[in-house]
């Protein structure tokens, strides 16, 4: 948590005189190139504290706010995550059931005008074949490099997690069944009705997406943002929707485990999911 505090303070230091922006680069601002006030889905606007408070509660989510946690490889994985939503990469020649959410970002980076990325992140696939490789250069120049430019563009990487939250809602509902997408719709405008039901919002697409991928199913069962939105029960918008949202997200990670090959040994995450499910509960 030190570590998480430390980083905040460097991240906004880093956003507001770095080296780079003085040579020009651009930095993420209230509004958007269009114009578009850069906000979450749903009827809440947060704010700009409230906005860089969610990109610290998902590095949080996802690696412990560390900055060793800003390139990670899990054990059991054939991939590599990095950056505070831990963006899956993957290596030349490997087609999994996931979506690759790596080089989305790198061109978002690059659509925003940022100028710095490291040469190692421009590159089409992961250079590292395996977790061993991966491992044995964690402290190397290309990995370090890579971490501390991930550390000093916070904010970039919160913009692109929300931006991805904007884009789920079409979507999910071209995607949807007819007979749910009212059902869909209404369950999300009442989680979008208070600051943690929007950190909900984005923070569950960028943790399990946004359930429209045909390959990211067991069973015909999925889990990501539209399947929770279908699961939810009928209940007042608010910090009750909120609650549900988070009940709901863990009965579908739940019949994920169920239904999951028993080679992946996935119900060794269910804690850690259901902690930070818990978290959309609570408020922000």
């Amino acid at each position: 948590m030190q570590d998480l505090r430390l980083l905040l303070v460097a991240s906004l230091l880093l956003s507001a005189c770095s080296p780079a922006q003085k040579a020009g680069e651009k930095v993420i601002r209230e509004t958007d190139r269009a114009g578009e006030r850069a906000s979450p889905p749903g009827g809440v606007i947060l704010n700009g504290a409230q906005r860089r408070a969610v990109g610290m509660k998902i590095w949080q989510n996802e690696s412990g706010g560390t900055v060793s946690g800003l390139t990670h490889w899990n054990e059991g994985e054939e991939f590599p995550s990095l950056g505070i939503g831990h963006f899956i990469w993957y290596p030349r020649g490997f087609d999994g059931r996931w979506t690759e959410t790596w080089p989305e970002f790198i061109r978002f980076a690059q659509g925003r005008g940022v100028r710095g990325i490291p040469t190692v992140a421009l590159l089409p696939d992961c250079p590292w074949s395996n977790r061993k490789g991966f491992r044995r250069d964690f402290n190397a120049a290309a990995l370090s490099g890579l971490r501390t430019w991930l550390a000093a563009n916070i904010n970039l990487q919160t913009e692109f997690i929300m931006a991805k939250s904007r884009a789920a809602l079409p979507m999910i509902m071209a995607a949807a069944p007819p007979t749910q997408r009212a059902r869909i719709t209404v369950n999300y405008d009442k989680v979008a009705t208070t600051p943690n039901g929007i950190y909900a919002l984005i923070d569950y697409v960028n943790f399990k997406g946004d359930g429209t991928n045909p390959r990211e199913r067991y069973k015909g069962q999925g889990w990501g943002l539209m399947w929770v939105l279908m699961d939810m029960a009928d209940v007042s918008p608010g910090q009750a929707a909120a609650r549900e949202f988070a009940a709901a997200a863990k009965r579908c990670l739940d019949l994920r485990v169920k239904n999951s090959p028993p080679v992946r040994g996935e119900r060794r995450w269910t804690a850690g999911w259901h902690n930070r499910c818990d978290t959309y509960a609570r408020p922000l």
